[in-house]
């Protein structure tokens, strides 16, 4: 092969590989006018807290302890230097304040943003920062924890408005742009796709969460998720991590349920979701053999709480659920944002199997309890959650009884993101006396908790293994 003609199919191959190169270049998105478009109508959110005293109770004691017991000394010295609980000066001094980052979308020129509830939660003041470097203060008029979504209001007009989208359409592998503030870097732009839709995660079952590859971090949370039609598809909200950062694992808000959520804290500011009454379980492929199922789907139900919108329906432990007025349930984790979105008093129609059969019940959707009274009813059966303090409880079971030595008390059975957590109470702990009262079950917890002043610090004795430990818990606002 002569040298000439070496050279020319080198340079074949050179452009073949460039032509590719494009080729695939030219299917990638470009981000650009998307962008430049839609970052005046998002915000950067900033708020201000103050560290509130802790105080005491003024017929706080020591806990009969042995006088060489390490606890014991502990407290003594504590109660010393901070006599709030022997009728001194009440509690601890109050610290400068701390301050939080998050993001917003504007949705109406008039002022209204949303935001994540815990970008705003327990704030005494809220700054909203416009791309324009204008700085407003905000008013919160509404926050619901279960969707994680706040709504608040600026005093301004004439302000760039985000187009919304729809989150029902949104199909998994589609692009998607996420932009917001992440650690204080504000309009950061960052994209990915959308992994799986539908999620239902440990801290939340009424929000079928929108799983992408974004890159979110702390800053972006109450941000906008848009399309490639530069449509707003979701709230950026939480990432699944083990080190506080990214991970490759983000979640947001689907922008339809954060719009019914917004719609409801306008015309009532409170939010209100159906509710059947039933603790459920997912149908494994071994569950589904043994009752006679070709393959798992549907959700198993484990417990029907007495007088529950279920109960009066006649649903029974041990159905699976397959449908709800026509939309099948392939998980279990369906079934609650399905109900969720139903008004009190409107009728429904499950797809029910039962003993190899399916029939069909019609149920009154009833709305969702109050927190703290879920599961309440029964002689103490189910759980008592409380959304604003990020935690769950159970009746003290026996395991723990013996495991922990206490007679009497409450499971902790689950925390999540809020003052629970910050106050370092884990899942396992029991919690054995509230304001220095004894806490026999979960009402009596639950009216301790009501009897403190929201804002206020309440000392709460908690039994874990290596020992009881006092726990400062604050009452958020």
């Amino acid at each position: 092969m002569s040298h000439a003609r070496a050279t020319l199919l080198s340079l074949f191959w050179l452009l073949a590989v460039l032509y590719a190169a494009s080729l695939a270049a030219g299917e990638l998105p470009d981000f650009t006018r998307l962008v430049e478009r839609n970052s005046p109508g998002v915000v950067n959110i900033s708020t201000t807290r103050k560290h509130k005293p802790l105080e005491f109770p003024d017929n706080l004691q020591i806990p009969d302890l042995p006088d060489s017991d390490a606890l014991r000394d502990f407290l003594r010295r504590f109660l010393e230097r901070h006599p709030g609980g022997e009728g001194g000066d009440p509690g601890l001094p109050e610290g400068p304040g701390s301050d939080s980052l998050g993001s917003g979308c504007i949705i109406s020129a008039d002022g209204y943003i949303i935001t994540n509830h815990h970008v705003i939660d327990g704030a005494d003041e809220i700054t909203v920062r416009l791309s324009d470097r204008r700085e407003f203060r905000a008013e919160v008029i509404g926050s619901d924890p279960r969707s994680d979504i706040a709504l608040l209001k600026i005093d301004a007009t004439d302000l760039p408005v985000l187009r919304l989208g729809s989150s029902e359409k949104l199909k998994v592998g589609e692009w998607v742009l996420a932009i917001g503030s992440p650690f204080g870097f504000e309009h950061s732009a960052t994209a990915g796709i959308v992994s799986a839709k539908g999620r239902s995660l440990p801290s939340e079952q009424y929000v079928p969460f929108i799983q992408t590859d974004v890159a979110i971090n702390p800053g972006n949370s109450g941000g906008p998720l848009f399309n490639l039609d530069g449509e707003v598809v979701g709230i950026n909200s939480q990432i699944y991590s083990r080190t506080g950062g990214f991970m490759g694992l983000s979640f947001a808000i689907p922008i339809d349920v954060a719009m019914d959520v917004v719609r409801q804290l306008k015309e009532t500011g409170k939010v209100t979701r159906g509710w059947l009454g039933v603790y459920i379980q997912e149908v494994t492929k071994e569950l589904a053999d043994s009752f006679g199922m070709a393959q798992p789907r549907g959700a198993l139900v484990a417990q029907v709480l007495p007088d529950s919108p279920a109960a009066k329906a006649g649903i029974q432990v041990g159905d699976i659920i397959l449908a709800l007025d026509g939309k099948p349930i392939q998980r279990s984790s369906d079934l609650p944002p399905m109900v969720g979105r139903y008004r009190a008093g409107a009728r429904a129609e499950l797809t029910v199997l039962r003993n190899g059969k399916e029939i069909r019940l019609r149920v009154v959707i009833e709305a969702l309890p109050e927190e703290g009274r879920l599961g309440a009813a029964g002689g103490g059966a189910g759980e008592l959650r409380m959304d604003k303090l990020g935690l769950v409880l159970r009746p003290l079971d026996e395991e723990h009884r013996q495991k922990l030595h206490v007679m009497e008390g409450v499971l902790v059975a689950r925390v999540t993101r809020g003052p629970a957590r910050d106050a370092g109470l884990r899942s396992g702990d029991v919690i054995v006396r509230i304001d220095n009262r004894p806490v026999a079950d979960l009402d009596a917890f639950r009216e301790g908790i009501a009897a403190i002043e929201p804002g206020h610090s309440v000392a709460l004795l908690v039994q874990r293994e290596g020992g009881p430990v006092f726990v400062p818990l604050r009452i958020p606002k």
